[in-house]
C-alpha cells in the first residue's frame, strides 16, 4: 500500500553515523556500558602483544571515548528526535504512498502522477501492504517523548491513516470482495471535468490513463472472488456501466475543441478500448447476478474492528448503537414537534410528504445555484466559522457514473491552484416510474440542508480550511468521519444558529436529512452485525426517515457496499460532544467560531485524535 522507506536523520546524525558503519563499534560500545570494558584490554595490539603498557592504556582510554561518541550517534539514530528528521520521513512516506496509489496523487493536484492507474495485481497489493506495515513501523520508531506537541500529532495522524487503509486491505478485504473499492481510484473525471491545465494537455493525461484502464480492468475482474453479495454486483454494475457510457458518449465531446488530428485519433481509439473494457465488466458482473448471495456482511467483530483503525473509536459495538438510537429518537420528537406548527393536525408521514412535495420549480441544479450566495452571507454575517478565500463553488448535474449519490462535490486537491470546485446533483434513473423519479427530486427544504452539507459552511468550507493546514499531510488526508461528521454536523448548526428565522418547513428539511443520516447508522450496524436485512433496512428509511420509495431503496443497497455510511451521524456527535465539552469553559455559543476554527485547522485526521489535542490525554470518550 514493497517499498521499504528508511527513516533519514538530521545532520550531525549522518555526520556521527561515519563512526557507527561497522556495527561492531555499537555493539562493543554496549557491552562496555554492561561492566565488560575489560575486554578491550585483552585484544592484541597491532603487534600481537595482549599485556596492557602505560602507552596501550592511553590508547584504550582514546578508544573508550571514541566508542562512546559513536554509542551516543547509535543511540541518536535509533531514537530519532528532531522535527527535520520526522519531516523529512514524512515526506517521503507521502511521495512513497503517491507512487503506491498515483490515481489519488492526481487528484490532489500532483499531475506528475497524471494518467496512471494503481497496481492493483497481487504482487502490486501485496508491496502496497508491505509499504504501509513497515512505514508503521519506522514511525513508531520515533519517540513521543523526543517530540513536539506538533510533530507527535502528525505521527498519530499518520498512523491512524495507516491503520485504515490496512484495515479495508487486509481485514474487510475489500479488493478481493466489493467493487466499490474501485471506484474513487479510477474515475477520469479529474481530467475531464477540472481546467487545472489547457484542454490538449489534459487530453494528453486521459489519454494516458485510458491506455491504462484495460490492464486496470482485467485486474479488477481477477481479483474479485465470486459468488459475489447481490447488493456488491448491483454498485459495480451502476459504477462500471456508467462509467462506460460517460468515456464513450460524454468524454469525447468535452475535449472535441482539441484541434490536433493525431490526438484525436489516438482519443478515438482509446475511448474504444477503454470503454469496450468497462462494459465487458459490466457483462461480467451481470453475468454474476444469478449466482449472486446476500453475503454482504463485514461481522460484528470486523465492524468493532473497522470503527477502530478508520476512525479511532475503541467502543463496543452495542454503545455506538445506542448512542445513535438516541439521536434517531431526539430528531423523531423534534419533527413531531415542527409538524405540529407546519402541518396540525397531519400525521408525521403527511408533513412529511407535504415539505417533500415542494419541489424547486427551477430544478434542483439551478435551484442550488442560487441558494449558495445566500448561504454563504448567513456564514459571515453569523460569525460561525472562518471563511479563508474567495473561492466559489459551481453546480452542475452528476456523470451517469457517479449517479448512485444523490449529491456530492468534486474539491481541487492541496497542490493545485485556482481552480473551482463543482457540487454535482444526480438526476432520478430514467429506468423509474415518472412517479418515483419526481419523488426522487429533493424538495426545496431538503435541498436547501443538502446545499449546506455540501457547501456552505459543510465539505467546501471545510475543503478551504484543510488545503491550508499547516500540516501537508493534514491537506492531503481528510477521512470519512471528520468530512462527512462535520458536513453534516453544521447541518444542524446553521439552524441553531437561526437560518430562516424558525421557520417549521425549513426545520423539517433539515429534520429529515438528520433522520436520513440517523437511519444509515443504524442501517450499518445492523446489516454488518447480522441484526438487519436490506429489506428491514428499506423499510426503516421509509418508515423512520420518510424517505421516498426510490431514496429508500438507494439508501439500503448502500449500506450493504458501503459500512462506514454510519460516518456522517458518528462524526457529528463526535463534534457536537467535542463543542459542548470544549466550549463549556469557554464562553458556550460565543466560542463557536473559535472552536470551528480550531477543529478545522487539524486538517481531517480521526476526531477522537482531535479531541485529545484540544482536551488533553484525559479528554474521555468521543462519544
Amino acid at each position: 500500500m514493497g517499498q521499504t522507506i528508511l527513516p533519514v536523520h538530521s545532520v550531525h546524525q549522518l555526520e556521527t553515523a561515519d563512526l557507527c558503519n561497522i556495527a561492531a563499534v555499537c555493539y562493543l560500545g554496549r557491552d562496555m556500558l554492561r561492566g565488560n570494558s575489560n575486554k578491550l584490554s585483552e585484544r592484541p595490539n597491532s603487534l600481537g602483544h595482549r599485556a596492557p603498557t602505560r602507552r596501550s592504556e592511553l590508547r584504550v582510554a582514546f578508544l573508550i571515548a571514541t566508542v562512546l561518541l559513536a554509542l551516543w550517534g547509535c543511540n541518536s539514530m535509533e531514537q530519532p528526535e528532531s522535527g527535520g528528521a520526522w519531516a523529512t520521513f514524512r515526506d517521503r512516506f507521502l511521495e512513497g504512498y503517491f507512487e503506491k496509489n498515483p490515481h489519488f496523487a492526481a487528484n490532489q493536484g500532483r499531475h506528475d502522477f497524471d494518467g496512471r492507474l494503481p497496481d492493483w495485481s497481487p504482487a502490486g497489493l501485496s508491496s502496497k501492504i508491505d509499504f504501509l506495515k513497515t512505514s508503521r513501523a519506522e514511525a513508531a520508531g520515533f519517540e513521543a517523548s523526543l517530540l513536539d506537541e506538533a510533530t507527535r500529532f502528525e505521527r498519530d495522524y499518520l498512523v491512524e491513516v495507516i491503520n485504515g487503509d490496512l484495515f479495508w486491505l487486509e481485514t474487510a478485504a475489500w479488493p478481493a470482495r466489493n467493487p466499490y473499492y474501485y471506484a474513487a481510484q479510477i474515475d477520469p473525471n479529474i481530467y475531464v471535468a477540472r481546467a487545472y491545465a489547457p484542454l490538449d494537455q489534459r487530453l494528453r493525461a486521459y489519454l494516458a490513463y485510458a491506455a491504462a484502464i484495460p490492464l486496470a480492468v482485467a485486474q479488477i475482474r481477477s481479483n474479485l472472488r465470486t459468488p459475489l453479495p447481490k447488493a456488491y454486483v448491483a454498485i459495480g454494475r451502476t459504477m462500471f456501466g456508467g462509467m462506460a457510457s460517460y468515456i464513450e458518449n460524454d468524454v469525447p465531446a468535452v475535449f472535441s475543441s482539441v484541434a490536433d488530428p493525431a490526438l484525436q485519433e489516438q482519443l478515438k481509439k482509446a475511448t474504444a478500448e477503454a470503454a469496450g473494457a468497462m462494459k465487458q465488466l459490466d457483462q461480467w458482473l451481470g453475468e454474476q447476478e444469478a449466482s449472486a448471495t446476500g453475503d454482504y456482511a463485514l461481522g460484528e467483530a470486523a465492524f468493532s474492528e473497522m470503527l477502530a483503525q478508520t476512525e479511532g473509536v475503541h467502543l463496543p459495538v452495542e454503545q455506538v448503537e445506542s448512542i445513535g438510537q438516541e439521536d434517531l429518537e431526539r430528531n423523531l420528537e423534534a419533527l413531531r414537534q415542527a409538524c405540529a406548527e407546519y402541518a396540525p393536525g397531519a400525521s408525521i408521514a403527511d408533513c412529511a410528504a407535504r415539505v417533500q412535495a415542494k419541489k424547486p420549480p427551477q430544478g434542483p441544479v439551478e435551484a442550488a445555484r442560487a441558494q449558495l450566495g445566500d448561504l454563504r452571507q448567513f456564514v459571515v454575517d453569523n460569525s460561525l466559522v472562518s471563511v479563508p478565500g474567495m473561492e466559489e463553488a459551481r453546480v452542475a448535474e452528476a456523470p451517469p457514473h457517479m449517479r448512485w449519490n444523490a449529491a456530492y462535490i468534486d474539491i481541487p486537491g492541496p497542490y493545485e491552484s485556482n481552480l473551482p470546485s463543482v457540487y454535482y446533483i444526480a438526476p432520478p434513473n430514467p429506468a423509474w416510474s415518472e412517479q418515483e423519479r419526481r419523488n426522487y427530486l429533493p424538495g426545496q427544504a431538503d435541498l436547501l440542508f443538502i446545499s449546506i452539507h455540501e457547501v456552505w459552511p459543510g465539505h467546501f468550507l471545510q475543503f478551504l480550511h484543510s488545503n491550508r493546514a499547516a500540516s501537508k499531510f493534514g491537506q492531503v488526508f481528510v477521512g470519512y468521519a471528520f468530512a462527512e461528521g462535520w458536513a453534516h454536523y453544521v447541518e444542524e448548526m446553521v439552524w441553531e444558529a437561526g437560518l430562516s428565522e424558525g421557520d417549521p418547513e425549513i426545520h423539517i428539511g433539515q429534520l429529515l436529512n438528520a433522520l436520513l443520516r440517523n437511519v444509515r447508522y443504524l442501517s450499518a450496524i445492523g446489516l454488518h452485525t447480522g441484526r438487519m436485512t436490506v429489506e428491514e433496512s428499506e423499510r426503516k428509511f421509509r418508515e423512520q426517515a420518510y424517505q421516498d420509495a426510490a431514496n429508500a431503496r438507494q439508501q439500503a443497497a448502500r449500506g450493504a457496499f458501503d459500512p462506514a455510511y454510519l460516518n456522517y451521524t458518528l462524526g457529528k456527535l463526535m463534534v457536537r460532544k467535542l463543542r459542548a465539552d470544549w466550549t463549556a469553559s469557554r464562553g458556550g455559543r460565543d466560542a463557536w467560531r473559535e472552536f470551528h476554527d480550531r477543529f478545522l485547522s487539524f486538517g481531517g485526521p480521526p476526531i477522537p485524535l482531535v479531541r485529545r489535542a484540544m482536551l488533553g490525554e484525559d479528554a474521555g470518550p468521543p462519544l
